[in-house]
C-alpha cells in the first residue's frame, strides 16, 4: 500500500514519535524511581533507575523540540483508565509498562536512524524487565 505522504512529512512526524516516547520514557521511569526512593526507602533500586534514566539521551534535542506538536495530538485527551488507580503497586506496574512499551517504540523506530541509538533502547528495556521483578519484593504487593 503506497500514500502520498511525502518525505519531510515523515521526517518530522519520526521526530514526533521519538520526542513522545523519549518523554514517556523519562517520566514513567521517573515516577517508579521516586517510589522505590520516598516509599520503599530502596537506595539500590533508585540508583539503578536514576542510572537508567541518565541514558535516555539524544543528539538531536533541538529537532526533536521542532517537531513537536501537542496541539494536534490526535490522543493528548485522558482516558478513563488512566484517571484511577488502586494503589503504589499499580502505579508501579503501569509506569513499568509505560516506559517498557515506550523504550520498544523508541528502539524500533531508531533503527531507520542510528542502530547504536536503537541498541540503547532496547538494553534500557531489557533492565526494566528486570527491575520490574522486583515488584514483588516490596511490602504489600498483591
Amino acid at each position: 500500500m503506497t500514500t502520498n505522504i511525502n518525505e519531510e512529512a515523515i521526517a518530522s512526524s519520526t521526530y514526533r514519535v521519538i520526542d513522545a516516547n523519549i518523554n514517556r520514557l523519562r517520566e514513567g521511569i521517573r515516577v517508579i524511581e521516586d517510589i522505590y526512593r520516598y516509599i520503599y526507602n530502596n537506595k539500590s533500586i533508585s540508583q539503578q533507575l536514576k542510572k537508567l534514566r541518565h541514558q535516555i539521551r539524544t543528539n538531536d534535542y533541538n529537532r526533536l523540540i521542532y517537531h513537536r506538536n501537542i496541539k494536534n495530538d490526535i490522543l493528548k485527551e485522558t482516558t478513563s483508565s488512566e484517571q484511577k488507580r488502586d494503589n503504589i503497586e499499580h502505579i508501579l506496574i503501569s509506569n513499568y509498562k509505560r516506559a517498557q512499551e515506550s523504550s520498544r517504540v523508541l528502539e524500533e523506530i531508531l533503527k531507520l536512524i542510528d542502530i547504536k541509538s536503537a541498541q540503547n533502547f532496547k538494553e534500557i528495556r531489557y533492565q526494566l524487565y528486570d527491575l520490574e521483578k522486583e515488584i514483588s519484593n516490596t511490602p504489600n504487593f498483591k
